[in-house]
């Protein structure tokens, strides 16, 4: 624990490094700020309720830092933004003129960060149009007036928060989008954690069926979930790879021994937000029809949400998604023809389609074991609850894996700053 403050420290001591710490501060700061103010013509009461409905908007809520739930100008949070960039980086595999603006370096790379930044745009005043015919209770007054008031309001905020995160990642230390998110989702923990205590420990609700003991075993629980998420984000499989040696002139060249890193949570938070986003689906559809909380439609999937079945289910679309977006990032064929071009191959295994077969065999197995966890993570707070009758635990499996790739991609760009000035750093 010495040791950590001592690199706390030295880390304060270095100017450039406090300048950016300093600045990252400042633009969450910002962004916390903008969480409170009100958007006009929006009663937040009306929107609190519906978070409580089952629908998308709870899982908006979650990803805004409670954002939506106080109906401010940051509702929307950088959703559109995170829409866009899997949209792009979809097409980006299925349209060669993209794939081929990828492989041109910086300059393609800001080509398609121009597309991203213009699809946000666009697809978050359609969103925003969305939540206005949506959100029927929550809306003041309905006219043009009211329409262009609110959906401008929620996209202009989500191109402030694009524009933001971009600062934090030119300027501050860490990606800026994805610490916006991390702010958000921490910002939510001292509620919970009070939630939890006030309504199950004091008895407000089920007759106090924690106690303190069930609080520190919550607790427990949550700290449990962060290392075996930290040992999975981190974990990889490494397959062995031999270059052949061969004679240039009077030089020889390759003979070196290296490998190919898979990592084994390869295709991280998107299988979560994926399946999230399908579960919520028909409650946000009913929503729409069937505003008032009280109508038996909308009461029937509310609680349709909360049933172990759905759990079940949610568990089974992300293995799918897992394995969906696992083999979109990463193309064993692919991989084995450059391995092939550039004179490498994998110990005992021959060239060509032996190679990208073994890769795939490897990559199908790690992605069960990664699916398997991801599934087991996001359904943990849902057996909990059936076996405790506690509601409303925080550490989702979104939030968790969220909340520990962030940091851990944060502590290492610290860690690669300290390194550069001979300092020891957080990852000894």
């Amino acid at each position: 624990m010495g040791g950590l403050f001592a690199t706390i420290r030295n880390a304060w001591r270095i100017p450039d490094l406090r300048k950016k710490m300093f600045f990252t501060l400042l633009m969450i700061v910002i962004f916390r700020m903008g969480c409170h103010i009100v958007v006009p013509y929006l009663d937040p009461n009306a929107l609190k309720e519906m978070l409580d409905q089952g629908t998308i908007f709870g899982f908006v809520d979650i990803l805004s830092g409670g954002a939506f739930g106080n109906a401010t100008i940051f509702a929307m949070s950088i959703g559109p933004y995170i829409t866009a960039s899997i949209i792009i980086q979809l097409l980006t595999v299925a349209i060669p003129q993209l794939e081929k603006l990828a492989k041109e370096g910086e300059e393609g790379r800001k080509m398609i960060a121009e597309y991203v930044r213009y699809g946000s745009v666009v697809l978050g005043f359609l969103q925003a149009s969305a939540f206005y015919f949506g959100l029927r209770n929550a809306v003041i007054e309905r006219n043009v007036l009211t329409f262009f008031v609110i959906t401008l309001t929620f996209t202009a905020g989500t191109a402030f928060l694009m524009w933001l995160g971009e600062q934090i990642t030119e300027y501050g230390i860490g990606n800026g989008i994805s610490l916006l998110i991390f702010a958000g989702i921490v910002s939510r923990g001292p509620a919970g954690i009070i939630y939890l205590y006030s309504e199950y420990t004091l008895g407000n609700l089920g007759q106090g069926v924690l106690g303190i003991l069930g609080i520190i075993g919550v607790l427990l629980v949550f700290i449990a979930i962060i290392v075996a998420v930290i040992w999975v984000t981190e974990a990889e499989r490494r397959i062995p790879v031999q270059y052949a040696k061969k004679v240039v002139g009077r030089r020889m060249y390759g003979g070196q021994s290296t490998h190919i890193p898979i990592k084994v949570n390869s295709a991280g938070v998107m299988p979560i937000i994926f399946a999230t986003s399908f579960i919520a689906l028909p409650a946000t559809i009913v929503g729409f029809f069937f505003p008032t909380s009280t109508h038996p439609v909308a009461v029937y999937f509310r609680e349709y949400q909360s049933k172990i079945e759905i759990s079940l289910l949610s568990g089974l679309l992300i293995m799918f998604f897992t394995f969906f977006y696992t083999f979109i990032q990463f193309n064993p064929i692919e991989l084995a023809n450059n391995l092939k071009k550039n004179g490498g191959f994998i110990p005992g295994i021959r060239p060509g389609k032996p190679t990208s077969d073994y890769i795939y065999k490897v990559l199908t197995r790690i992605t069960w074991f990664s699916a398997l966890f991801l599934a087991i993570i996001q359904i943990l707070p849902s057996i909990m609850q059936a076996i405790t009758g506690v509601r409303g635990v925080w550490f989702a499996g979104t939030s968790v894996l969220i909340l520990v790739g962030v940091a851990i991609e944060t502590v290492r760009q610290i860690e690669s700053q300290m390194l550069m000035r001979h300092y020891k750093g957080f990852l000894e």
